[in-house]
């Protein structure tokens, strides 16, 4: 969509630094903060403003993996590939989007918390009549190592004065440059064509584009932003611990509001796009990563661990079970201390219980595997019950094979399952069995020694036992 007010709006995001503060091989912006990278976060709320095609992230270091990450979103990318400072990095725009009129929104990559609701702010004063742009601000207690904003007596924007540059008067001032601004595209692109390397770093500065639209008697405003965490960016990781914590705290808060029980949200961990329905409750210490989705009326117990999982409603998982890349109907429950490897499909009234392990298995409805079972590359049918201490032999050193038991079976405790293999409908398998070929419908298999009982056996064992002992 285009902006609200006159013209259009375009955006360029900058997230072509390594961030060497970081202390990392990996580009700045490809940090998470609230289970996302920081480069997502930012264009994620730019989408809230403009259009995939009015969006142009600037990619520098890591280029490939910055624009991979960002290219399920449909923005522009433009290649900065020497880093000449932030002046240069919009200019490697410039051939994309010089002749779009309308408004120019210039954003850092680093910035996690900014909202969609700030940047309008911005806008808004930049759209004001007679004004060129405008410069979002933030206030410190200590501004040291800021550019300061330097004000007229009217208010509006001097210069932004760099801190080696700064007289002792205008160090005392505490409001400061966060880097994103907001300017008319007409009046931007003639002023930063100006803008010289002329530098101790030979770079372009865009902190230049203000001074060279005050020289041609342009008014630019500040735009006071009162949260100073959303606008000053993340540097190292401290800083991206703070800010995927606050991240975390506003989804947490977001999901109560929605009608979510959790009962402690300060030791929960929920990622941005996990959804979990109403009336649901969140226990302690768990946590909900990726694009997990819970149903309504469900319980997710405490320890838990959940990523890329789809929950029915009413479902139940109990604490310290781990599932990942896996769906459950409605009515499933799973655990404790079950884990669910990649790839399983539970159907509705599924039982897991107690130290189960599933992997590829598809169980239907109704199914139950309460304790110590392994189930791998399977397909179970509904209203089947497995026995503890079942295991699925799916691999035979080469290759991985798959069992397909039939609906209303019941599978004895300790039977191992030698894959490939079809135990059809209605079938028994007793207790301690090995089962290696197939079964027929309604049939009772059995595939384990013959017992042997020697009375006395187990004197004689000790005695010689006894007799080992000794002559050790």
């Amino acid at each position: 969509m285009t902006s609200s007010n006159s013209g259009p709006l375009h955006i360029v995001i900058m997230a072509a630094g390594l961030g060497t503060r970081m202390r990392s091989a990996k580009a700045k912006v490809l940090h998470q903060a609230g289970g996302m990278t920081m480069a997502e976060l930012i264009v994620r709320q730019s989408l809230r403003l403009a259009a995939p095609g009015q969006i142009r992230v600037i990619t520098g270091y890591q280029a490939e993996e910055v624009e991979r990450v960002l290219a399920p979103y449909g923005v522009g990318f433009a290649r900065q590939t020497e880093q000449l400072g932030t002046g240069h990095a919009v200019l490697c725009a410039r051939e994309f989007l010089e002749d779009q009129p309308g408004m120019l929104l210039i954003i850092n990559g680093d910035c996690p918390l900014l909202r969609a609701e700030t940047l309008e702010a911005l806008l808004d004063t930049a759209r004001r009549p007679g004004v060129a742009g405008a410069v979002a601000s933030t206030v410190l207690d200590d501004a040291t190592g800021y550019g300061r904003m330097i004000r007229t007596d009217a208010g509006a924007l001097a210069a932004i004065v760099e801190e080696k540059a700064a007289s002792a008067p205008q160090r005392e001032i505490r409001e400061i440059n966060t880097g994103i601004y907001a300017f008319d595209a007409a009046r931007f692109w003639p002023a930063l064509k100006q803008v010289k390397p002329d530098n101790p770093a030979r770079e372009y500065y865009l902190t230049d584009v203000v001074g060279i639209l005050n020289a041609a008697g342009e008014t630019l405003l500040p735009s006071v932003v009162a949260d100073r965490r959303e606008v000053l960016g993340v540097n190292n990781r401290v800083e991206l611990a703070v800010a995927d914590q606050v991240l975390r705290a506003r989804k947490v808060e977001s999901l109560m509001l929605d009608g979510v029980t959790i009962e402690n949200p300060a030791t929960v961990t929920i990622d941005a796009d996990v959804v979990v329905g109403a009336d649901s409750i969140i226990e302690a210490f768990a946590q909900l990563r990726g694009n997990t989705q819970v149903g309504a009326n469900s319980r997710i117990g405490a320890g838990a661990v959940l990523r890329h999982v789809t929950l029915g409603d009413g479902s139940v998982v109990q604490p310290y079970s781990v599932i990942e890349d896996s769906v459950a109907g409605a009515g499933a429950t799973i655990g404790p201390f079950a884990r669910l490897r990649g790839g399983n499909e539970l159907g509705d009234d599924v039982h897991i219980g107690n130290f189960v392990e599933l992997k590829k298995a598809k169980l239907g409805r109704g199914t139950k595997a309460g304790h110590l079972a392994y189930l791998g590359d399977c397909e179970i049918g509904g209203k089947t019950n497995v026995g503890a201490g079942t295991i699925t032999c799916n691999y035979d050193g080469l290759n991985k094979s798959r069992t397909v038991v039939g609906e209303g079976c019941f599978i004895g405790s300790n039977a191992t399952l030698v894959a490939p293999l079809r135990i059809e409908h209605d079938s028994y398998i007793a207790a301690g069995s090995v089962i290696t070929h197939d079964v027929p419908p309604g049939s009772l298999a059995f595939g384990r020694a013959r017992q042997c009982v020697k009375e006395a056996g187990a004197e004689i064992i000790r005695r010689k036992a006894e007799e080992r002992k000794g002559k050790g």
